[in-house]
């Protein structure tokens, strides 16, 4: 299927690009998610029109993003979980857990944003990993996994 994209998707393109995708992919995400819109004839001309303003609501996100990378660059977060006399956890720290633990700091984070390399967290002690705020904006964060003995 020959989709128009809306704004930038990773791996596949930028604002405007027609492309060819699977049928699966553009219906149950790109197009719901309005990242897509079928590229019809009709689709391109509105295109056309519209594509100044999905250029700067597109340069708004970017800077929104870009400010909000600085605050977050090189920040720690602590996160308290039960764990056992050996430092492991019981249970995990997930990205859900660290979007929750970013947003009582006032940051407006998801859990999709937020990349684990390796995994939930199993073990006490301070992690890396990165969120990814925008296809072009990805910080560094640390969290620090405290342990409390149960």
């Amino acid at each position: 299927m020959e989709i128009i994209l809306l704004e930038k998707v990773g791996n596949l393109g930028n604002l405007g690009d027609i492309v060819r995708v699977k049928d699966g992919y553009a219906r149950n995400f790109l197009i719901p998610q309005k990242m897509a819109r079928r590229a019809t004839a009709a689709a391109k001309a509105e295109f056309e029109t519209r594509r100044a303003d999905l250029e700067k609501a597109a340069a708004e996100k970017l800077a929104a993003a870009k400010s909000l990378g600085e605050k977050l660059s090189g920040m720690t977060v602590q996160i308290l979980q039960k764990s056992g006399v050996d430092g492991r956890l019981f249970g995990s720290v997930t990205n859900n857990d660290i979007a929750e633990a970013l947003s009582k700091q006032g940051f407006a984070v998801e859990k999709s944003q937020i990349r684990l390399p390796q995994g939930p967290f199993k073990t006490v002690g301070d992690h890396a990993l990165s969120v990814a705020l925008h296809s072009d904006v990805v910080v560094d964060i640390t969290v620090s996994v405290l342990g409390e003995q149960a």
